[in-house]
């Protein structure tokens, strides 16, 4: 696969050039020497045609800094002029490096990717961290006269659109106006998500959240439907009203219709006093039903009669009818379809209810939220337990927030809460060990795996869990210490039992290994 560097050119590029110094070579060339690369990327925001001056520096044209790096350098060398008003207008330099990386890949297919964080501005490394973080795939490197070239490794996520937000805001405004989309909701705020596949589903989620029409949630346990439940019944016109959760599931057979529709004194064995039911509670507002797969056949068709145009529910032992206005979302861990198919569940209720749609993903197919999750969700913990005597704020270590982002969470965003909730009891301090993590994960088999797992190069499970920088880093470890080992510590005779071309090469990976 080739091998691209992409690099905004800088002063200390140009001064190298302009002095010919073999000993501070400037960024550029530094790293074309101590990693291997196909092509060269040079982004430049000045005239090419232009003397440029340099402070302490002899004046140097851009084509002389070309003719340098190609003295110095076998592969392509491409230049991509791109004129900014400012070196430091962050979203000219965001446009200009991303129009040239979209580029660079058209021109080469595959293309493997570095961005270079040393030369330029401080702005524009900042755009070259985003860019590989959010839009492309790219390891990032930087360098300095005492360290060498080096991999740069950063410990958080980001949102791609936290880009936009930040560079180009009315760009955001204009997208969603042409999508006619209804306004942010700040009821949905509580959803933490940054992935495509939620973002969908949000947006969604608040277009239908402004009409009374009945809402079916589907998802495996812990997903999160009873939140968007909420969300929905207070970003739309019931806001205000009652919003009654009502788990089907936990429901005695033999209280269901009573617990649902309410009772009159007397109507059966036990009835003292008159009941209001959930119906009559939700007047107004909206009923959730949750784990609606639970219902027997028989109430199944009882709840179909009173979703009709008018809703009329009977109390049980009444005669009379009563009339409510209620919202119903209904939110099931099974697919209604198949249970339809199965005979289990009515086909004309699942029409009644199903007509407007969300299926909420597991946690292992929101790529890209579980960082953020970790984060949020353990802000919630530490909020919740502000008022405990004695109880500091947590945070997690570096290894336990790596722990959590590994385990696979069967139990979606519920495991990872409570996990987190547990782990803050089982912290002695206030930083969240991997020890804790471990302690907080119930059952020995999940320990077990994830131990298994780390002992594995190959066939790792993909998704948040998997670092690959850091497999990497290990792998490249162990072999440098055997062939250094055998090599007697001669460089060369490394570079030659590892299959590398030269020395340096071993050299800018013992630096990167802390093994310098």
């Amino acid at each position: 696969m080739p091998r691209l560097l992409a690099a905004w050119i800088g002063d200390a590029d140009l001064r190298a050039a302009a002095r010919e110094d073999v000993t501070h070579l400037g960024p550029i060339a530094s790293a074309l020497d101590a990693l291997p690369f196909d092509e060269l990327l040079l982004l430049c925001d000045r005239d090419p045609s232009r003397v440029h001056k340099l402070k302490d520096t002899p004046e140097v044209r851009i084509d002389t800094f070309l003719a340098w790096v190609r003295r110095r350098f076998r592969g392509a060398v491409h230049l991509q002029h791109e004129p900014l008003s400012s070196p430091t207008n962050y979203g000219e330099i965001y446009q200009a490096a991303r129009r040239a990386i979209e580029d660079a890949r058209a021109r080469v297919p595959g293309v493997e990717l570095t961005f270079h964080l040393s030369p330029g501005t401080s702005q524009m490394s900042a755009i070259w961290l985003i860019l590989a973080r959010t839009v492309f795939e790219a390891t990032l490197i930087q360098s300095s006269i005492e360290a060498g070239v080096l991999v740069v490794d950063f410990p958080f996520e980001l949102s791609a659109e936290f880009i936009p937000r930040l560079l180009r805001p009315h760009d955001r405004n204009l997208a969603r106006l042409a999508a006619a989309l209804p306004p942010e909701a700040p009821e949905f705020e509580e959803i933490i998500h940054q992935s495509e596949i939620m973002k969908g589903l949000v947006a969604r989620a608040r277009i239908v959240a402004l009409r009374s029409v009945p809402v079916l949630l589907e998802g495996e346990s812990g997903t999160g439907k009873e939140l968007f439940a909420r969300a929905i019944h207070e970003a739309g016109p019931r806001k205000g009203k009652p919003f009654v959760p009502v788990n089907c599931g936990a429901l005695p057979s033999e209280l269901i219709e009573s617990e649902l529709f309410g009772h009159t004194k007397g109507a059966f064995t036990g009835a003292s006093s008159a009941r209001t039911g959930y119906f009559q509670e939700a007047d107004g507002g909206t009923l959730f039903l949750d784990e609606i797969g639970e219902l027997p056949l028989p109430l199944q068709a009882k709840l179909l009669r009173v979703l009709g145009d008018k809703q009329m529910v009977t109390p049980v032992g009444a005669r009379k009818p009563v009339e409510v206005n209620v919202r119903i979302i209904a939110a099931t861990n099974r697919t209604l379809l198949d249970e339809v198919q199965a005979g289990t569940f009515r086909e004309d209720l699942f029409y009644r209810l199903a007509v407007a749609v969300l299926q909420l993903p597991p946690l292992r197919k929101r790529r890209g939220d579980l960082g953020v999750l970790v984060d949020g969700l353990l802000a919630k913990v530490n909020q919740e337990n502000s008022g405990e005597l004695g109880f500091e704020p947590k945070r997690l270590s570096t290894r336990a927030k790596k722990r959590l982002l590994r385990h696979e969470w069967p139990g979606n965003v519920r495991e990872l809460l409570n996990t987190l909730r547990r782990a803050a009891v089982w912290s002695a301090g206030t930083t969240i060990e991997e020890e804790d993590v471990e302690e907080a994960l119930l059952g020995s088999a999940a320990r077990g795996s994830a131990g298994h797992r780390d002992e594995m190069v190959l066939h790792r499970p993909l998704g948040d869990g998997l670092d690959l920088q850091e497999l990497l880093d290990t792998v490249k470890k162990h072999y440098l210490e055997r062939a250094m080992k055998e090599a007697g510590g001669n460089k060369s005779k490394a570079a030659r039992l590892l299959g590398l071309s030269d020395y340096m090469m071993v050299t800018s990976w013992l630096k990167q290994c802390g093994m310098a």
